[in-house]
């Protein structure tokens, strides 16, 4: 049996730094610069200034930036002073999966909208069209369908419209 009590393995978690206010693009770019390994999803959004209509990028999750490193690394992002907290995050797995499907979606270029953090709801996949392999928890609306994409340990989520008739349930 080996031990690596002393070793040079170095094991990589989730963290979820919480930023200072709208610190996140800045933060980011310290990260960039630092050579830390990051996640700062951005979504497209049009806005008026001075008569006319810009598409910015904004983040979908403000005031928050995903951080895949160390603990050592995570101090080091603290210390650039735009974090307020470093959140750890309990269950690895799960986050993984759900920046994932964060991460597909922004990909295929879907308009994702905030929307409130849900706790009940049926655990879907899309099977077919541009978002198929997305998963995420389905609320309907009246004719329309909306697919949830959660992330458990901000306690947010983000919807999208999509036709109920592409999506399946997913066991367990």
């Amino acid at each position: 049996m080996s031990s690596d009590v002393g070793g040079d393995i170095d094991p990589r978690f989730w963290f979820v730094l919480h930023t200072k206010s709208r610190q996140e693009k800045a933060l980011a770019k310290d990260l960039t610069a630092m050579r830390l390994s990051h996640y700062l999803p951005l979504a497209k959004h049009a806005r008026r200034r001075g008569g006319r209509t810009a598409l910015v990028e904004e983040p979908l999750f403000p005031g928050y930036v995903f951080l895949i490193g160390t603990v050592e690394q995570a101090y080091d992002a603290d210390r650039t002073k735009r974090v307020a907290h470093v959140i750890r995050v309990p269950d690895q797995k799960q986050f993984e999966w759900e920046l994932g499907n964060i991460r597909l979606a922004l990909s295929r270029e879907a308009s994702l909208d905030p929307y409130p953090y849900l706790v009940k709801g049926k655990r879907v996949e899309v099977r077919a069209g541009p978002f198929q392999g997305l998963q995420g928890v389905i609320e309907h609306r009246g004719r329309e369908a909306r697919l949830i994409l959660q992330v458990n340990v901000l306690g947010r989520a983000v919807s999208l419209e999509i036709d109920a008739a592409l999506l399946e349930p997913v066991e367990g």
